[in-house]
């Protein structure tokens, strides 16, 4: 875990006002070792989720009948119970959280009005836990909702307010957003998608995968990095790429080094035009 450790810190050191994680990140030891890093930088702001039930978490969750042995061997839950229990894990475990993610609530089922009525629940409890004070938000981390289309932003606002019974805390959404899963890109350069309909409704918006897993460096030639603009490693290029996309708050980036944070730090800091980031995603169309 001291991988999650050094980049935490490398990012909080050099700027980073966000740090995301998850329970079952770095099978579900990610939590303890980013706490120091926090505790040691108390104005950055954390987000982590819930959902995905952590390995450590199982026995402890059938234990405490927060979760049936069926659900917990299922490895993902919305019950409202298992959400308040895991959200209380995770603040005893970071020492704070400010922002909680439903994590892919689309990764068991793809019926939309099932989709709906987890997220639904999901955001009831959330809610309480806003009450108690122990967040100060919620959103929906995706992988595949908005491009599936098993949900929008505004269907997720409904959703809140029907939770909350009028004024709700949804505050985000994530999404994976990069030159391969450029879609909420060109929607955003059209003025539409949900980046843009996050933006309107006052959400905060976070673009997760921008390198695509680690994979785009190594996709990207020398040519596209250069014509995304002159002097950039493949690395940065892909990243200014993204981080130009309208309507996009935050994305999220592991960098290992210093020097690795340092050059996207750089790269993004005079984000493309938008005219100019449509004639790159047209190129790559063509």
């Amino acid at each position: 875990m001291r991988a999650a450790d050094q980049a935490a810190r490398t990012a909080v050191e050099g700027g980073a006002i966000w740090v995301d994680t998850a329970p079952n990140y770095g099978d579900g030891h990610t939590h303890a070792a980013l706490a120091p890093v926090l505790a040691d930088h108390p104005k950055t702001h954390l987000a982590t989720k819930t959902g995905f039930v952590a390995p450590g978490q199982r026995w402890a969750a059938v234990a405490q009948g927060v979760l049936s042995e069926g659900q917990a061997a299922a490895g993902h839950s919305l019950d409202g119970g298992f959400v308040r229990w895991q959200i209380r894990q995770s603040v005893a475990d970071l020492g704070r959280v400010d922002l909680v993610f439903v994590h892919n609530p689309e990764s068991t089922a793809r019926h939309r009005p099932w989709v709906h009525a987890r997220v639904r629940g999901a955001f009831a409890a959330l809610e309480e836990c806003v009450d108690a004070g122990l967040i100060s938000g919620y959103g929906v981390a995706t992988w595949t909702g908005f491009g599936a289309g098993i949900f929008t932003v505004p269907e997720l606002l409904g959703l809140a307010a029907q939770a909350a019974g009028g004024d709700h805390h949804l505050a985000a959404v994530q999404l994976p957003v990069s030159l391969v899963v450029d879609a909420p890109i060109r929607q955003a350069l059209n003025g539409g998608g949900p980046l843009v309909e996050a933006r309107d409704a006052g959400l905060l918006t976070f673009a997760s995968a921008p390198l695509h897993g680690g994979e785009l460096p190594e996709l990207v030639t020398p040519e596209l990095a250069a014509l995304i603009r002159p002097g950039l490693s493949s690395a940065a290029a892909c990243l200014l790429a993204v981080a130009s996309t309208p309507c996009l708050d935050v994305v999220l980036l592991s960098a290992s080094t210093s020097e690795h944070w340092a050059s996207a730090r750089d790269a993004v800091a005079l984000p493309l035009e938008s005219r100019r980031l449509q004639e790159i995603i047209d190129v790559l169309a063509a």
